[in-house]
């Protein structure tokens, strides 16, 4: 869904404009637009000496809402879904009052740029992440609505899945705020437009075909079939085909089962049973297994960030093993 004109229009901002807060003061020099939506323009800004995203909109509930939805973020703890919200603010501009946010700038290339420049050996061990992560976010409520290669930033020097742009992500429950065709169930006559977690499922099958179709295609019969044909027609697709089709069908109750059979098929390992697991169970279960000893946030996190970082690698080692065995029988 794109913005209207008019909108964007009122939220046009030249680089090298000055934003200063009605409420705080705060003082952001524009640099350049990194895109736009149904609700705002996103822009590249510095804040003293730091590189930060701003985001406005002559819509004020619609900032309160994706306000919130990074606040809920915040406190998923151990886990970094989307950007860090800094400021929040209005600001007097010669079309009238319009509000913006300002959040983290989170730089590198998106999901399908990354896996063109680093090799699809990295394909499975980014999906696992963004599996768990989703997990987390279904298990405080939420549903991110428009998933889509675009929203996903690989970063860092241990490569990291980020999510951005949180204008559609839905309280589950409700109708999704926004969504774009090829990733929506709906447009694919394959479910409703309800927030639940198979929704964001759906798409993360649809973002999976889309690896291996770059300019992604037109719907022509639609439903199952359709792209059933598609995953048959690429070789890339078939080690995931029975998960795709799973998640496409809607069979998956949970982030955490897709993953559990996502690394089974990786792993030649059976897949456990996964079930979401709260923060708190999380935390009484590493205790139990060090003498019922309680364990601070501190190395709680650091634990987390250390099984995670040890998880990829050993992930990273197996699908680059697997892919230099097909290469070598490709050239016999």
């Amino acid at each position: 869904m794109m913005m209207n004109h008019t909108l964007k229009s009122r939220c046009k901002v030249s680089p090298g404009s000055v934003i200063i807060g009605k409420w705080h003061s705060n003082q952001y020099t524009i640099l350049k637009e990194l895109g736009f939506g149904a609700n705002g323009v996103v822009y590249l800004a510095k804040h003293k000496n730091m590189h930060v995203a701003l985001k406005m909109s002559d819509n004020g509930m619609s900032i309160t809402s994706e306000v919130n939805v990074l606040k809920s973020f915040a406190k998923v703890q151990g886990s970094a879904l989307g950007p860090s919200l800094l400021d929040v603010d209005d600001w007097k501009s010669q079309q009238g009052q319009i509000s913006f946010y300002v959040m983290e700038y989170i730089q590198g290339p998106d999901l399908l740029n990354f896996i063109q420049q680093k090799g699809k050996s990295w394909t499975t061990v980014l999906f696992l992440q963004l599996l768990n992560d989703l997990s987390k976010l279904h298990a405080n409520g939420w549903v991110f609505g428009d998933l889509k290669p675009e929203n996903l930033i690989v970063t860092g020097q241990i490569p990291k899945i980020r999510c951005i742009d949180v204008g559609g992500t839905t309280i589950q429950g409700r109708a999704i705020k926004e969504f774009t065709e090829f990733f929506d169930r709906g447009y694919w006559g394959l479910g409703s437009r309800k927030a639940e977690p198979a929704y964001d499922l759906f798409a993360v099958a649809m973002i999976m075909i889309n690896t291996a179709y770059p300019k992604r295609f037109n719907k022509t019969s639609g439903g199952i079939s359709q792209l059933r044909e598609a995953i048959r027609k690429q070789k890339d697709l078939a080690q995931w085909e029975k998960v795709i089709v799973k998640a496409l069908q809607g069979h998956y109750s949970s982030a955490l089962q897709m993953r559990s059979e996502l690394l089974a098929l990786v792993t030649g390992q059976p897949a456990s049973d996964a079930k979401p697991i709260s923060q708190n169970n999380m935390k009484k279960q590493y205790s139990t297994q060090n003498n019922s000893q309680p364990i601070s946030r501190q190395v709680y996190r650091k634990h987390k960030k250390k099984s995670r970082w040890f998880e990829t690698v050993m992930i990273t080692i197996t699908l680059s093993f697997l892919y230099l065995i097909y290469i070598f029988q490709k050239l016999l």
